[in-house]
């Protein structure tokens, strides 16, 4: 092999780890047919402070909660701006959308009003508590962070749908399927 060759061989050889080693998923996410743990997160809706509470909402119909690395990355920031555009359309259905975040916690408040629209809320998970209890944790450059993971859950606190993927695209069509099947069995 020429040494052309050997340095391309190489530098997609480097290429390829570097993309698959700084993300590390600690645990799979708890199962369709769990009960969800109930929690109570500081967060924010269009850009005020809000306490969410997991119980409080389920009150009102099933919650969509979905977990998020990091507000303003360009997966979450897609994901943020397609739950924005479907949000009315889970409130038809009788649905509350929430989003969680481990990392830059401190940012929420400002994801909620520009990337989340004001449309709903954000909630900030310091230390991956509640991502922990919900099993769906990684581990990116060094911090555990919450991996994008959506759930729905029914008004009883089971877990209708559990999903997991890198990749932002298919959640909201996901999500938005659990729920009409909920609505469909229960009018």
């Amino acid at each position: 092999m020429n040494r052309t060759k050997k340095l391309l061989c190489s530098l997609s050889t480097a290429a390829f780890m570097s993309l698959a080693l700084p993300v590390i998923h600690a645990e799979a996410a708890l199962p369709v047919g769990a009960q969800a743990p109930d929690f109570t997160l500081q967060g924010a809706l269009a850009g005020k402070p809000l306490t969410f509470s997991l119980q409080q909402a389920l009150q009102k119909g099933p919650v969509v909660l979905y977990f998020f690395p990091a507000a303003f990355t360009k997966g979450c920031t897609i994901e943020a701006h397609d739950f924005a555009e479907a949000t009315d359309s889970f409130k038809k259905l009788g649905a509350t959308v929430i989003g969680v975040t481990a990392g830059n916690t401190d940012q929420v408040g400002e994801f909620s009003r520009l990337e989340c629209r004001d449309k709903f809320a954000v909630a900030a998970d310091p230390g991956a508590k509640i991502a922990s209890e919900y099993q769906t944790t990684m581990q990116m450059k060094g911090k555990t962070v919450s991996d994008r993971t959506s759930y729905v859950i029914a008004p009883d606190g089971k877990i209708l749908l559990s999903y997991t993927d890198r990749n932002p695209d298919i959640h909201i069509q996901k999500a938005m399927d659990a729920v009409k099947h909920y609505a469909a069995d229960h009018s």
